[in-house]
């Protein structure tokens, strides 16, 4: 992979996570190299990149898109970042040190700090907050848990949930977070666990709540 291709794919991946697109909107390859910076060619090796991650799709004439996912395939997200995130709370319990504990707690309080504003800072709470997985995805020491998680917890779709968040959806966060903490001192993988899984379902229902009933269930009520 070229340098100018790693540039695009960073510059673009970038892009399209900050909300700056909207979901379905089609892009050209042309646009990407103007975001980018690069010529045409690197950019098509960081649009294949971002296919194989599902942030950009293709339709059937060739011509490219934003990612639109259905409330399914969130849902689905969601679920598989409780099972895969919930394993690596689980093996974290046993394996954190006691500096990461205290990067934990430190992050944390950084993260209470942005929803307690007057106007909670949505970006530094996001920042805050993928900074607290990511010591307890690295403290699980899976290479491969780490490369599965990275495709689901960058995904636009939890840029647009906390987006949807109210001040009391962001202190929950933070108290789930405290919890864990608590759950990884008192190193017990099951509670730790546990914790996680509720405090992703959480999370989906916030995002559920906000966006609506799927169409099947308009279409039955």
């Amino acid at each position: 992979m070229s340098r100018a291709s790693d540039q695009a794919y960073a510059r673009i991946r970038a892009h399209l996570l900050s909300g700056a697109m909207a979901a379905g909107e089609q892009i050209t390859e042309d646009q990407l190299a103007q975001i980018s910076g690069v010529s045409r060619t690197p950019v098509r090796e960081a649009v294949r990149r971002l296919e194989d991650e599902l942030l950009l799709v293709r339709s059937d004439t060739k011509r490219l898109f934003v990612a639109d996912w259905s409330r399914d395939d969130i849902e689905e997200m969601f679920v598989l970042r409780q099972m895969l995130e919930g394993h690596a709370a689980e093996r974290a319990a046993s394996r954190l040190s006691r500096e990461q504990i205290a990067a934990l707690e430190a992050v944390n309080r950084d993260l209470t700090a942005a929803v307690e504003q007057a106007s909670p800072d949505v970006a530094r709470f996001l920042e805050a907050n993928r900074a607290f997985h990511d010591v307890i995805i690295d403290a699980a020491q899976s290479p491969r848990l780490a490369q599965l998680l990275a495709r689901l917890v960058e995904a636009p779709v939890v840029l647009r949930t906390a987006r949807t968040y109210t001040r009391e959806d962001l202190l929950q966060s933070a108290r789930d977070h405290d919890e864990l903490i608590a759950a990884f001192t008192a190193r017990d993988p099951d509670w730790a666990r546990a914790v996680m899984g509720s405090h992703l379902r959480r999370a989906f229902h916030t995002f559920a709540r906000a966006v609506g009933p799927t169409k099947e269930r308009d279409a039955a009520a």
